[in-house]
């Protein structure tokens, strides 16, 4: 079997992106879309938090995704909106009005990730005392 140069893996990492390939551009974007905030404001653009009565997507302005968002700064919320729109998943628009309205909404590629997300969400909730419960006898059973 023939060694493959650094420069061959790379191009076929971005001909196939291959996520478990070092080189493939896919792994940023998944270490984008695994963020904690990155999940929750695609579910809140996305209709919501209830899996079992989703509502329907909608444009939503900062200062109402930060009260959703609980315990989110005012920082990490701007910068995760930014890299949002920068890679295609939510538009930020600019009403001029007094003051000046800026909103957020899913695009057809956010939309496309937010069943996912959402069922991430309400999978987490939903084994949270599972989990929490094996955590602690775990904790109970590792030595000191």
């Amino acid at each position: 079997m023939a060694t493959r140069t650094a420069a061959e893996k790379r191009a076929e990492a971005k001909t196939e992106y291959d996520a478990f390939l070092d080189v493939c551009p896919s792994r940023k974007l998944l270490d984008r879309i695994s963020d904690k905030w990155v999940a929750l404001i695609l579910c809140a653009l996305g209709g919501g938090a209830d899996a079992e009565r989703p509502g329907e997507p909608r444009a939503m302005r900062f200062s109402e995704l930060s009260r959703q968002l609980a315990g989110v700064s005012q920082k990490m919320l701007t910068q995760t909106l930014r890299s949002l729109e920068r890679d295609g998943l939510l538009t930020r628009t600019v009403t001029p009005t007094v003051p000046v309205t800026v909103s957020y909404e899913l695009t057809a590629l956010g939309l496309s990730l937010r069943d996912l997300m959402r069922g991430l969400k309400v999978w987490a909730e939903g084994h949270m005392d599972e989990v929490l419960a094996n955590r602690e006898a775990h904790d109970a059973a590792s030595p000191k």
